[in-house]
C-alpha cells in the first residue's frame, strides 16, 4: 500500500481494500524455494555447470533450520506454516511480543531485531513498507547475524539497506541473500548487487504465479458485489497503519 497512500487519503473517510490473501501461498513457496536453493547450493551448481566443472560438495539439511520471519501478517503466516511443514523451526517478529502464537510460536518485537537475529539460519522480511519498517534491516542487524546466515527479502526493497547488505556479503559476514525486491526497480545495470558474493537476484516475481491476475479480478468483483449489497468488504486497509490489521490470524504485522 506504500505506493498508494498519501496524507489526504489517510485523513479521508475513503475505504481502501487490497489484494489480501492472493499472494500468500505463492510468496511462501518462493521463500521455501529460496531457502532450499541456498541450503542445497543450487545456484553454485549452476555456475559450476556453466564452467563445466565437477565439484563434489556437502549441502545443508533444511529440517531443523531456524527461520525468523519479520512480518506476521497473512504472507508471513503462510511462510511460517509452509516452513514448519518441512521441519524448520520458525519464529516471528512483529509490532508486539507474544508467546504461543498459532503459526510462529514465539513472536519477538521487530524493533528489537538486533537482539534476536543471531538465533536464525535464515532471516525473511515479509513486512509492508511503513515508517517503522523503512531501513529495518540495516548494518546493525546484519552484524548481529551469524556469518552462516542467509537473508531473504520478499517484502519491500526500502525495508533493507542495500549498501549495508552489500558490505556484509563482501566482508563474509553473511553467507548469502535472496532478494526479490529492490529500492530501484528494475535493478540498474550498474548496480553492484548483481555481482555481490552469495546474492541471488529475482525480478519482483515471488507472488506472480500463472493466473494471479484472474484471482485479483475475482477478488475485486466479489468485493464490488458486497459493496453493492451493503455488506462488509474484505481486505480493508487501516490507512493509518498501511496494511490490513490482524491479517492471517490474531495479531498484526
Amino acid at each position: 500500500m506504500d505506493s498508494l497512500l498519501f496524507d489526504e487519503l489517510r485523513a479521508s473517510p475513503v475505504m481502501v481494500t487490497n489484494a489480501h490473501g492472493v499472494f500468500d501461498r505463492p510468496i511462501a513457496e518462493f521463500v521455501l524455494a529460496s531457502i532450499l536453493a541456498h541450503a542445497k547450493r543450487l545456484h553454485e551448481s549452476m555456475r559450476l555447470q556453466r564452467d563445466h566443472e565437477w565439484a563434489h560438495r556437502e549441502t545443508t539439511l533444511v529440517r531443523g533450520q531456524r527461520v525468523l520471519v519479520v512480518g506476521t501478517g497473512g504472507i508471513g503466516r503462510e511462510i511460517a506454516r509452509l516452513l514448519r511443514a518441512v521441519g524448520c523451526e520458525v519464529r516471528g517478529a512483529g509490532r508486539r511480543e507474544r508467546a504461543a502464537d498459532p503459526d510462529f510460536g514465539t513472536v519477538v518485537r521487530s524493533d528489537a531485531l538486533v537482539e534476536h537475529v543471531g538465533w536464525a539460519d535464515h532471516l525473511v522480511n515479509a513486512t509492508p513498507l511503513t515508517p517503522a519498517t523503512r531501513g529495518l534491516l540495516d548494518a546493525a542487524v546484519f552484524a548481529a547475524m551469524r556469518p552462516e546466515a542467509h537473508v531473504v527479502n520478499i517484502g519491500r526493497g526500502a525495508s533493507l539497506v542495500e549498501a549495508d547488505l552489500l558490505s556484509a556479503l563482501r566482508a563474509g559476514r553473511l553467507a548469502g541473500a535472496s532478494l526479490d525486491v529492490f529500492q530501484t526497480e528494475p535493478l540498474p545495470d550498474d548496480s553492484p548487487l548483481w555481482d555481490a558474493p552469495g546474492l541471488v537476484v529475482s525480478a519482483h516475481l515471488s507472488g506472480d504465479v500463472t493466473g494471479w491476475r484472474d484471482r485479483l479480478a475475482e477478488q475485486f468483483v466479489a468485493n464490488l458485489r458486497r459493496w453493492r449489497a451493503g455488506e462488509p468488504l474484505t481486505g480493508v486497509v487501516d490507512t493509518r497503519l498501511g496494511y490490513v490489521p490482524g491479517a492471517g490470524a490474531t495479531g498484526s504485522p
